[in-house]
């Protein structure tokens, strides 16, 4: 991410974005994320060799600690937070720079901490629960402004209807949280041409951590997205009937 500063303080980087690449990682719930999903995104990085990488949240799934009902088949705390560190390792050897934005699963023990009445200075740094280096900066949100363009806007979700937070806010937008939601749209008004990106996910849809889901008929989409030059293309991992990734990006 060279050149690629964020201000600790609002959030705000200032890069020229239309000039770049950006990947997106959508949602990958580790350690219930895809079987095939680091493989994906070792392609993903050889094909487009991005300047900038933004994981869109739920990077952890953390269901042992969710304020809903857990599974009492699937691994203790303990285990899934091993099962992390040893995923994000494996992630950071590929990506060693990346902005991972806050998000409802991934800020877990903090909203647990919150609701029990515990401050958050008891509690280790982001970069030290997921042993990664200082290359990951975890933030709640991310805007990037550049010259001569609409800022793009990155959250974990903030509604349903993504272009309509475009509209609100008056920039592009990119998020996760919806996994069933895999879409670009685009607005305009007299001054420019605004867009909205839905990412989709990278989870496992089989494992009981969304066993939740098994009854809808909308079912999670898995792939992501990428911004080439200040314009956004979602990437799909096609899956085989078996539920594996055929192994080549469209």
């Amino acid at each position: 991410m060279k050149k690629f500063k964020i201000d600790p303080a609002t959030h705000v980087a200032h890069w020229d974005y239309h000039k770049h690449t950006i990947l997106f990682i959508s949602d990958m719930h580790i350690p219930y994320q895809h079987p095939d999903s680091i493989r994906f995104l070792q392609a993903l990085k050889k094909k487009y060799n991005p300047d900038l990488v933004v994981s869109l949240g739920d990077m952890a799934d953390f269901h042992c600690i969710s304020f809903h009902d857990t599974n009492p088949d699937l691994d203790h705390a303990g285990m899934e937070l091993e099962r992390l560190q040893e995923h994000a390792r494996e992630i950071e050897k590929i990506f060693p720079n990346m902005v991972i934005i806050g998000s409802n699963h991934g800020d877990l023990h903090l909203r647990k901490a919150l609701a029990h009445g515990l401050p958050k200075a008891l509690f280790r740094p982001y970069n030290d629960i997921y042993t990664v280096g200082p290359g990951w900066i975890f933030v709640d949100d991310l805007t990037i402004k550049a010259v001569g363009q609409p800022d793009l806007y990155i959250s974990h979700g903030i509604k349903k209807n993504a272009l309509q937070v475009a509209q609100q806010r008056g920039q592009r937008f990119v998020c996760g949280h919806y996994h069933e939601d895999f879409e670009i749209k685009y607005c305009g008004n007299p001054n420019e041409l605004l867009w909205s990106m839905m990412a989709g996910c990278l989870i496992d849809k089989q494992s009981l951590a969304f066993e939740y889901n098994k009854l809808n008929l909308k079912r999670p989409v898995i792939g992501t997205g990428v911004c080439v030059e200040g314009y956004p293309r979602l990437i799909p991992m096609v899956l085989s009937a078996s539920g594996r990734w055929v192994g080549r990006l469209l």
